[in-house]
């Protein structure tokens, strides 16, 4: 059965407070990330003053209820912010995001002891980590997990492997999915979800060097006879599952929100370069072949923004948003994708080069389209939603 549906207060930011919070992000983006994007990305360096920048701007604790120290933005302000750093350097929104969708699983299913005892922790980034769901024969398939759990007295005994878990390296706590009952059919209802702090038996294997996504760690985390005590499981046994499905609600709208960002900076860059490059005599902005790429670019660009927004306001009024989430995510991600190699088809050469970022769009927007569910899962989400939705 279903975890039951946890109504949040219906989240609404006010306009000048939103605006102002965007402004400041902005002149923190122009003074210290752009300056040093290119080489903290190219040399895969962890960003912790840029880290310490955003733990003081409240943004580890951005979704979260002002009870427990968070900002308490609705998602449709987050979303902005999401894609207006991942315009700049995307990255940074994984270190956050992973966290908060820790964060929101404690505050929608979390016991009142394990709100008060974990959520203003995190508000801060005191405790600070990630979700870790996929393992080496486990991703999308979240019922093939292994990492099992066996109940000794007040704890629990874990063992297993968890893979491409960001912040793995440098975070401390994680909300960790696994088997409790290896004999439950569905398989889905053996799952159970925790919240691990680093200790004895939980152990960071080492760091997954990837193609894009720089910055960020994403690592191997093992557990070798890890006790976790038995006050740290959320909701009950054999909620797991649901659990995961719940905080990928706001993966995704995160994920399409980075993927909207990545798209905008593709067409920004190009819509400067196309004005500034000339060939045959007038700037390639002059060019039909190239106004056909920017007029299709603008529209992804526009396109996603108004279905992160849709789906944002969806996951604020409390519905359920899987179908909007889903839509919103794989069109944002595949924009990102295909408006990266437009504008590096646009740039030619430069394009090519590591002395512009458009390389590094290129490299950063493939993951949009796997991460949070694949995008061929989405598919079948949508259509099967469409179905539920509209019964004959």
């Amino acid at each position: 059965m279903a975890l039951p549906t946890v109504q949040r207060p219906m989240r609404h930011t006010d306009p000048a407070e939103e605006a102002a919070l965007l402004d400041a992000i902005e002149r923190w983006l122009d003074k210290v990330v752009r300056p040093q994007v290119m080489k903290l990305e190219h040399d895969d360096i962890y960003p912790h003053e840029m880290v310490k920048d955003m733990k003081e701007m409240g943004l580890f604790g951005a979704v979260l209820d002002p009870e427990w120290g968070g900002l308490g933005l609705s998602s449709s302000t987050y979303a902005k912010i999401v894609m207006q750093i991942s315009t700049v350097w995307m990255s940074l929104t994984g270190i956050f995001n992973s966290h908060l969708m820790m964060a929101m699983l404690v505050e929608k299913y979390g016991s009142p002891e394990q709100k008060q005892r974990l959520l203003p922790r995190m508000a801060t980034g005191e405790l600070r980590g990630g979700i870790g769901l996929t393992e080496p024969d486990a991703g999308t398939d979240l019922a093939g997990i292994r990492t099992r759990a066996v109940r000794d007295g007040d704890h629990y005994v874990i063992n297993g492997t968890k893979t491409w878990i960001s912040n793995g390296i440098e975070g401390n706590c994680f909300a960790v999915l696994v088997k409790t009952d290896a004999a439950a059919e569905p398989a889905r209802r053996g799952l159970s979800m925790f919240i691990m702090e680093k200790g004895p038996g939980f152990t960071v294997s080492r760091k997954l060097e990837k193609l894009g996504y720089k910055g960020i760690d994403s690592a191997e985390l093992v557990f070798d006879n890890y006790r976790v005590p038995a006050n740290n499981l959320i909701a009950a046994e054999g909620d797991g599952f649901y659990c995961a499905v719940g905080g990928l609600e706001l993966g995704r709208i995160n994920v399409a929100a980075r993927g909207a960002g990545i798209a905008k900076a593709a067409l920004d860059e190009s819509v400067k370069y196309a004005q500034m490059r000339k060939t045959f005599g007038k700037p390639i902005a002059q060019h039909q072949a190239i106004q056909l790429k920017l007029g299709e670019m603008a529209t992804r660009v526009e396109a996603s923004r108004l279905l992160v927004e849709a789906a944002a306001q969806a996951y604020d009024a409390g519905r359920r948003c899987d179908m909007e989430a889903g839509m919103a995510k794989y069109f944002a991600s595949e924009a990102g994708l295909e408006n990266a190699m437009e504008a590096m088809r646009i740039h030619g050469a430069y394009g090519y080069s590591k002395e512009y970022p458009i390389e590094r769009l290129l490299r950063d927007a493939p993951l949009m389209c796997i991460g949070e569910g694949t995008n061929e899962m989405q598919r079948i989400i949508i259509a099967r939603q469409l179905v539920e939705r509209n019964p004959i």
